[in-house]
């Protein structure tokens, strides 16, 4: 549904704000905001903080891996459930989940609740726990349901707002939740946290329940739940674009070593912190605005490999920055090239995948990518306790390289895909 002033023509020949003219659109948009920043703020607290009480990188991975795990186990389900049941009410669960498992880290970190102060951490890995499972629902959700707000032929540029939003959410979500921890502590910011979760609900509220998508042809629940896997590994694109971000971020993941960095190679502290998990965002934000004004989808497959590769490039050279504002650029820069990799992932797989399928592909993606940011985390931990910080950085920077070139020589239609 559309704002009364929308004409036909204006939807005919979308300009860069096509997609914000849909009043739904918007309200999901600033949704996804709020969402956004709140998660971003809740990762830096509670990695800030169970760094603090155990002083090991491990205890950092394990951060990741704790919301991988459910995340990844529901993904298949949550994905069917998407594509045969109303997208708006499994949008609305997810999120009011999720801010539940806020509320829970809230009461874990106030001092007068004695209830969980001999096993803090234990309890914080909890609250992770059922918050993954949260994030498994979402993702299909999410992505399924943004199809359903706007018309097709303006679906990317929807896309392209929608990244743009996310990572302004990344942006301001680290630095806001750096700087409220170090001035009015963990308590204090997780009622922030828990607010802005309910400004989400209250603007998803409003939007109509849309149509259920027309369901597939009679089969066993097994083949409905992975039928979104054969998808994928049939159409080499999408497997191709899917592969590739996957490496990059299992390597190339060094978001969870930050609290290291910050608080040990670069002594810049919470709110240090807080700027370094914002950087990449802030790069991402610009592309992304940039993307919204020209189309780099033209040379859909060429774009793709350069992004990645230049992630590559910056990860290496963070590793082994010692200054905190050559960190910061290098951050922003990573941030950029992967925006152009989000965007031209993401439309491949809006516009080759049917609307009855976009909830069990969008599972798929989230199981390669999404939870691999997680995993990726656990692999960093892993890796910087056996090799050190720096070296693990590095590594992970020139196995990024390495299969970008690999899957550039190996994959000429991926390198050559226009769209």
């Amino acid at each position: 549904m559309s704002d009364d002033n929308t004409s036909t023509e204006e939807i005919q020949k979308p300009d860069p704000y096509s997609a914000l003219r849909f009043w739904e659109f918007r309200n999901f948009t600033v949704a996804r905001l709020f969402i956004t920043i709140a998660s971003q703020m809740q990762a830096v607290i509670v990695g800030w903080q169970i760094y603090e009480i155990t002083k090991d990188p491990l205890s950092l991975g394990l951060i990741g891996l704790a919301e991988a795990i459910p995340s990844i186990s529901v993904l298949l389900f949550a994905g069917h459930i998407t594509d045969t049941n109303d997208r708006k009410k499994i949008v609305i669960s997810s999120v009011i989940l999720m801010s539940l498992c806020s509320v829970l880290l809230l009461v874990i970190s106030t001092d007068s609740v004695n209830l969980f102060a001999s096993n803090k951490v234990t309890a914080m890995y909890v609250a992770i726990f059922l918050s993954g499972i949260g994030r498994g629902f979402s993702a299909p959700s999410f992505f399924a349901f943004v199809s359903q707000l706007v018309p097709k032929e303006i679906l990317p540029n929807a896309i392209t707002w929608n990244t743009t939003t996310w990572q302004t959410g990344a942006v301001s979500g680290p630095a806001i939740g750096g700087l409220l921890y170090g001035f009015i502590g963990a308590t204090n910011t997780y009622s922030i946290i828990v607010f802005f979760w309910i400004l989400a609900i209250i603007l998803i509220a409003p939007i109509t329940k849309k149509p259920i998508p027309e369901a597939l042809s009679i089969m066993s629940l097994k083949e409905r739940l992975t039928i979104g896997l054969k998808f994928v590994f049939e159409r080499k694109i999408i497997l191709g674009a899917i592969s590739l971000d996957l490496f990059a971020v299992l390597f190339g993941g060094a978001v969870a070593l930050l609290p290291i960095f910050a608080g040990e190679i670069l002594l810049v502290g919470p709110e240090g912190l807080g700027a370094l998990r914002a950087a990449p965002s802030i790069g991402a934000v610009i592309m992304a605005i940039y993307m919204t004004r020209f189309q780099i989808t033209k040379n859909a497959g060429r774009n793709l490999l350069i992004g990645i590769y230049g992630f590559g490039i910056c990860i290496i050279i963070f590793g082994l920055s010692k200054y905190f504002y050559l960190s910061l650029f290098v951050l922003a820069l990573s941030g950029a090239f992967d925006s152009v990799s989000v965007v031209v992932r993401s439309t491949i797989i809006q516009l080759m995948t049917p609307d009855n399928m976009k909830g069990r592909v969008s599972a798929v993606n989230s199981i390669f990518i999404g939870s691999s940011n997680e995993i990726g985390a656990f692999e960093s931990g892993v890796a910087a306790k056996l090799l050190g910080t720096v070296p693990s950085v590095v590594f992970g920077g020139v196995m990024t390289i390495l299969i970008v070139t690999f899957v550039s020589i190996t994959s000429p239609a991926l390198r050559k895909l226009k769209l």
